[in-house]
């Protein structure tokens, strides 16, 4: 039988934390004066992963266009942004339902590691936007052989 430790307030902690970010999310999207929710701003996700030679970067941007996606490098930070844009309704049509956001998006990282910007390679299909930023010789691990004698 295994002992525990009893925390009272362990659970309500939790609890709270988590309609803490429920509330922080819900109004970090909410629209400004004037704007209505599906012109709000909106941010892709974006998962970053790490191997021996290269950063790798997946966006998840859908809707978006090609031609409407910017990414940029300056120094260690990568930036990308573009819009989505409102699709055109007709007149005729009667809108039961809102859900999807359109605007224009930001996000920027902070790179772990110095990456060469001229291999940089970038591929976009199905929505998903594809980032191999190739290590630096600098930045890559050198191993380094000892002799003992």
């Amino acid at each position: 039988m295994n002992i525990k430790k009893f925390t009272p307030f362990k659970d309500i902690v939790s609890m709270q934390e988590e309609m803490n970010k429920i509330f922080t999310d819900f109004f970090r999207r909410a629209p400004e004066y004037g704007e209505s929710y599906h012109d709000g701003i909106w941010n892709p996700s974006v998962d970053i992963s790490e191997t021996d030679n290269a950063i790798l970067v997946k966006a998840e941007i859908p809707g978006v266009g090609k031609d409407d996606i910017d990414v940029t490098l300056h120094d260690d930070i990568i930036t990308i942004r573009g819009e989505k844009k409102e699709e055109k309704r007709e007149e005729k049509e009667n809108c039961l339902l809102l859900e999807r956001t359109y605007g224009k998006f930001q996000r920027s990282f902070r790179l772990p590691s110095e990456v060469d910007p001229n291999k940089i390679k970038a591929s976009f299909k199905d929505g998903i936007l594809n980032l191999e930023l190739p290590k630096s010789e600098r930045a890559k691990p050198k191993e380094i052989k000892i002799d003992v004698k």
